[in-house]
């Protein structure tokens, strides 16, 4: 592989610098040992079928800044159209026969790129001591021929249970691009239906998202809220979902959004009228957050699904009841 690709034979992610790849390793007893399962997802969609992989960081919250988090930031811009690299996946498949040092066999899946929808998401997970931190699980899509046996698919949950986790997600904030247009202009959010292609996510949206949700969960713990959020498992899948804020205090179920535009306002009402199933106690209030007022229709399409919003105005937030 070294020869091939221009990387080592174990050791998380490796990028290399003979060649563009970078080298993905799972072991998925590994992963165990810390909370976390790498694998194919039994869900797919018309794009076909996600492949999870946790970053790189076995304690504390893993980031994608500095040291620590570089190797992570490397495969978030590994489409980077100045300096593009393919992501190979390998998976540790039993001990080289012979071998003293206990050196493990690598199984090649295939090449990948990240899901142009969501390249990403956070989770909570327990670390070294057992101690709890946020993770990053990529979220990866083959681009060509694929191995997929079953001994590498994520375990269905054998029930819905949605568990209650921490709401912010600071340790993850995406480091400054090195592509100064993404600065400038926040890329248009690709639809499922749209052509396959090397994934960039959206670096403006994401930053503006993760902003907002952080402000306003600070100001609601500033108020003496109790705010979290919620991971679901639903019965006989292998997707984890995950919601923005739940305030406790006021039993208000929140989805966040980078932009304030019809896309964004769709998004949030199927995402809460999506969640709130799960959340118990139940019936709890649906409330948009977004960056800045939206225009009037929408405004009254909200009204319409009995959902409440709440936007950014000037230094504080302005709030537009649904009745």
């Amino acid at each position: 592989m070294d020869k091939l690709f221009g990387g080592g034979s174990q050791g998380g992610i490796i990028s290399s610098t003979t060649t563009p790849n970078i080298l993905i390793y799972v072991d998925h007893n590994s992963g165990k040992k810390y909370g976390y399962e790498d694998g194919w997802l039994a869900e797919e969609d018309e794009l076909g079928p996600i492949f999870e992989y946790t970053g790189q960081g076995t304690s504390g919250d893993q980031t994608f800044l500095g040291q620590r988090g570089s190797r992570n930031a490397a495969v978030l811009y590994h489409a980077d159209p100045k300096k593009p690299k393919a992501l190979h996946v390998f998976v540790a498949d039993g001990r080289v026969p012979g071998s003293k040092s206990g050196a493990k066999q690598q199984r090649y899946i295939g090449e990948f790129t990240l899901d142009v929808e969501q390249p990403y998401t956070v989770r909570e997970a327990h670390g070294e001591h057992e101690a709890q931190r946020l993770i990053i699980v990529f979220r990866l899509r083959p681009t060509g021929a694929y191995q997929r046996l079953a001994k590498d698919a994520v375990t269905r949950a054998t029930e819905t249970v949605a568990q209650r986790v921490l709401a912010t997600v600071a340790a993850t904030r995406l480091p400054e691009p090195e592509m100064p247009e993404l600065r400038l202009v926040a890329p248009k959010r690709r639809r499922a239906s749209e052509s396959r292609r090397a994934a960039q996510p959206s670096v403006i949206a994401e930053l503006r998202q993760s902003e907002l949700r952080e402000t306003y969960l600070k100001e609601l713990i500033e108020q003496g809220h109790e705010v979290f959020a919620y991971e679901i498992k639903i019965a006989d899948t292998t997707s984890i979902l995950k919601t923005d804020l739940y305030d406790a205090t006021t039993h208000e179920l929140y989805s966040v959004r980078g932009e304030s535009s019809r896309d964004e306002v769709r998004a949030a009402i199927g995402q809460l009228k999506d969640y709130v199933r799960h959340i118990k106690p139940h019936r709890p209030k649906l409330t948009a957050l977004l960056p800045g007022k939206p225009q009037d229709d929408l405004i009254d399409l909200l009204r319409a699904e009995e959902i409440d919003l709440a936007y950014r105005a000037g230094n504080g937030y302005s709030r537009i009841p649904a009745k």
